[in-house]
């Protein structure tokens, strides 16, 4: 929030998506922090990995985002987070989500997952189906594909890992996401919702894991659910 009351300048990466200098701070302010909190557990953060720095993947690394959602960052809006995840064997076992602006702080540790100090957790279906989806990706032809699928439903969009942490509120019941996105967009999200009683699945209905160096640390598309009725809508809206 200093860098963006200061001003300053929006770069490109190699992918052709944002960085600013709040980002790159951001990042290293959180290293040297979980370095001094759990010493030799290496991090897989979003800006090392661009400038290439990968350290090895093990059963156990850190998953850090320090700037979710830079473009809105970038544009002067108010949806980015940071999220930092803790991965075990594949799975997000602890998570946190942090929204700047509004200052809402989602935390999960196995079986507790809080909305600052309140716990929170997923909410079954009404009569119809709360989706939300990205503002930017999810405004495509199969996200709208998948919500017509569905049946009566409510459409959202919003920016960020915040969306996982609607989910686990129980302001939302499914949050679809077709195309690529890294891991490190999803991880803390994914450890939040699994806490409050949802779920994240792959696009066949297979578990997300995550740690995988060798395809970049992409995700090719997830669908998380609140609950288990709303994981067999989806699969049902997919043709899984």
């Amino acid at each position: 929030m200093r860098v963006r009351a200061a001003g300053f300048e929006a770069m490109k990466k190699g992918d052709g998506s944002p960085v600013t200098i709040a980002d790159q701070r951001a990042e290293a302010i959180i290293e040297a922090g979980l370095a001094k909190l759990a010493p030799g557990v290496p991090m897989i953060g979003e800006e090392a990995v661009a400038a290439g720095r990968v350290p090895a993947c093990g059963d156990t690394f850190f998953c850090v985002d320090p700037l979710d959602g830079t473009r809105g960052f970038v544009s002067g809006g108010e949806e980015f987070t940071v999220n930092i995840a803790l991965i075990e064997r594949g799975t997000p076992i602890v998570g946190v989500v942090y929204s700047p602006v509004s200052g809402e702080m989602f935390a999960a540790e196995p079986g507790r997952a809080l909305k600052g100090a309140v716990p929170i957790s997923t909410t079954p279906p009404g009569a119809n189906w709360r989706l939300i989806a990205s503002e930017r990706s999810g405004r495509n032809a199969p996200t709208q594909q998948f919500a017509d699928a569905i049946g009566p439903h409510t459409l959202l969009h919003a920016s960020s890992s915040i969306k996982f942490c609607r989910l686990a509120e129980g302001a939302a019941d499914l949050y679809p996401r077709f195309g690529d996105l890294s891991e490190w967009d999803a991880a803390a999200g994914h450890a939040i919702l699994v806490a409050a009683g949802g779920g994240v699945m792959r696009m066949d209905g297979s578990p997300l894991l995550y740690g995988g160096c060798s395809d970049s640390f992409l995700i090719h598309g997830l669908i998380a659910y609140a609950s288990d009725d709303a994981k067999r809508a989806a699969l049902r809206a997919l043709g899984a």
